[in-house]
């Protein structure tokens, strides 16, 4: 199973093309128009399904599934954490849950980025479990700005998905260190002299103990659509449905 997040910067309908080349089955696109803006070039594939969120219908959440993956924004989803979207995602061989996440919420006067995926872990507790869960996207944090709160700052985040037996893939991966992490995901204003690792995909033990690869793409790869670059995960298709 592919999984990819990419923030497209807006105007996703004009860079469809240049993410689903690389096949996934599950898209988390952050700053993507909504759907009745959203059409497709001819000779992209359908998605077999999709969920928007967001109130701005030209920059919100989508999530685009292929390959017969199903999938059901679950009842239990609280508005009050503008983007974090709990997804059941179903096919003939696999069902979890998923995460989509897009840490944007000027609205709270609490954190706009971080502490809303610190608030969102705290208030979907029973949800998140060292099985069968993922959580991905543009998460708008890192280590290196803690200092601004104790509690709900990144490090917490990590520490509570940790307790729960989910892990970073891209750490886990390539045996990275939090803050310190050598492939950035974040370009600010695509200028090559302000990288930063912003976008995350955290997976449930079973996931990691599958891990079949991780990707970031290259600056020089992307930069022309958008600020961030994709993160691109992969497991071995060895998880089944119980």
């Amino acid at each position: 199973m592919k999984i990819i997040t990419w923030n497209c910067n807006m105007a996703f309908r004009k860079k469809a093309k240049y993410i689903f080349a690389y096949k996934p089955d599950i898209l988390i696109i952050p700053e993507c128009e909504s759907l009745e803006k959203l059409f497709f070039m001819d000779g992209l594939e359908i998605p077999s399904d999709t969920i928007w969120y967001g109130k701005n219908q030209n920059k919100g959440i989508g999530i685009f599934a292929f390959n017969n993956y199903k999938l059901e924004l679950l009842k239990c989803h609280n508005p009050s954490f503008k983007d974090v979207l709990p997804i059941s995602v179903t096919s003939a061989n696999h069902d979890f849950i998923l995460f989509a996440i897009w840490a944007n919420n000027p609205e709270d006067k609490d954190g706009a980025y971080v502490t809303q995926v610190w608030k969102a872990i705290n208030y979907y507790e029973k949800l998140l479990s060292e099985t069968k869960t993922i959580l991905i996207g543009d998460f708008n944090s890192n280590k290196i700005w803690d200092k601004s709160r104790r509690e709900g700052n990144h490090s917490t985040v990590v520490e509570k998905l940790e307790e729960k037996k989910i892990y970073s893939t891209y750490h886990k991966f390539f045996n990275q260190i939090q803050g310190k992490e050598e492939h950035p995901t974040l370009y600010m204003y695509r200028h090559r002299d302000k990288p930063y690792h912003i976008d995350y995909c955290f997976a449930s033990k079973d996931f990691i103990e599958n891990l079949k690869s991780v990707e970031i793409g290259a600056y020089e790869d992307w930069y022309m659509y958008s600020d961030h670059k994709p993160l691109i995960v992969e497991f071995n298709d060895l998880l089944t449905k119980i």
